[in-house]
């Protein structure tokens, strides 16, 4: 048997917080009882500085029941910091964690195949959807179109798997060797190395509540893992201003040759046209360089990703 900890990054999650509370029990116990696991597991919930009733829901659970415990973080830090915080406070108590979300579109049946790939040797395990089905057009389309871009720009994720993973104890050791302040959990856990496997479930519809991923979070958090995890747009950078080096040099040979054959008109719309292509792409590209002398910036003054304000945890 095996010690599991489950981290759950919660942020205004009042509205599902009892119902997963009760199914994550329900399946801890079931694992419990075949023996898989043992009693000294927990399922701890992780406060993002939610402005709602959350916290007092997860004192109320731990106060009721020592299977749960809870970290309350002295503000809002984002689902990745919030996910990281919970793993730092469970590290070294367990053979293996689990970190999911709290609103039970992941599939907590998909444990049991976790387990299974950790006892067959796998020291990472990731969950994968298997389908897209239940999806809008525009979410699978923008979804998709998320891993692919961020595979088309040197990060290193896996297909259609968010932050539904199993690490052991070795592997969660591994993670936090990572230093850096901008950490991107998809594309650092593959980083780790060892050995790794796959578990394909079937995502469920939101239980209650919002997204907490909408369009723009997505396109922020594709930007941000790209950032950190890639330099491949400066390269990308590097290849267009040749590219437009080459273009002024076709140009410049054009319009000299229109000028010793005493086509000398200018043209207008042209040189506007250029003025604001060359201009737009000045800005992109100070912006793109921008962006990574700010992460070299956070990275030197080397701020807390997160600070722990409580710790509700009973030990077996």
């Amino acid at each position: 048997m095996i010690t599991l900890y489950l981290v759950i990054p919660c942020y205004n999650e009042e509205q599902v917080l009892p119902e997963t509370s009760k199914r994550l029990k329900e399946k801890m116990q079931s694992l419990m009882k075949k023996t898989k696991i043992t009693d000294r597991s927990r399922v701890v919930f992780v406060d993002d500085g939610s402005k709602d009733q959350t916290w007092q829901l997860i004192e109320q659970l731990h106060r009721t029941d020592s299977l749960f415990s809870g970290v309350k973080l002295s503000r809002n830090r984002g689902h990745q910091n919030a996910l990281l915080a919970g793993l730092h406070c469970v590290r070294g108590k367990a053979d293996a964690v689990i970190s999911m979300d709290a609103d039970l579109q992941d599939d907590i049946n998909a444990i049991d195949g976790f387990l299974e790939k950790y006892q067959e040797g796998c020291e990472v395990v990731y969950g994968v959807r298997s389908s897209r089905k239940k999806d809008t057009f525009f979410k699978k389309f923008t979804a998709e179109g998320f891993y692919r871009m961020m595979k088309f720009m040197g990060a290193e994720v896996v297909f259609n798997h968010a932050d539904y993973r199993l690490l052991s104890s070795r592997a969660l050791e591994g993670l936090f060797e990572f230093k850096e302040v901008n950490l991107f959990l998809r594309g650092i856990v593959p980083m780790v190395g060892y050995q790794s496997g796959e578990v394909y479930y079937e995502r469920h519809e939101r239980f209650a509540g919002e997204s907490k991923y909408p369009l723009k979070k997505m396109l922020a958090l594709a930007f941000e893992g790209i950032t950190s995890l890639s330099i491949k747009p400066i390269r990308f950078i590097i290849g267009l201003g040749i590219l437009m080096f080459g273009v002024s040099i076709v140009m410049l040979i054009y319009f000299l040759v229109q000028h010793f054959f005493g086509h000398t008109v200018s043209g207008w719309t042209s040189l506007i046209v250029s003025i604001w292509g060359i201009g737009g792409l000045q800005m992109l590209s100070i912006g793109v360089i921008g962006e990574y002398i700010g992460k070299v910036y956070l990275e030197t003054k080397e701020r807390p990703r997160f600070i722990v304000d409580e710790f509700l945890h009973e030990e077996a």
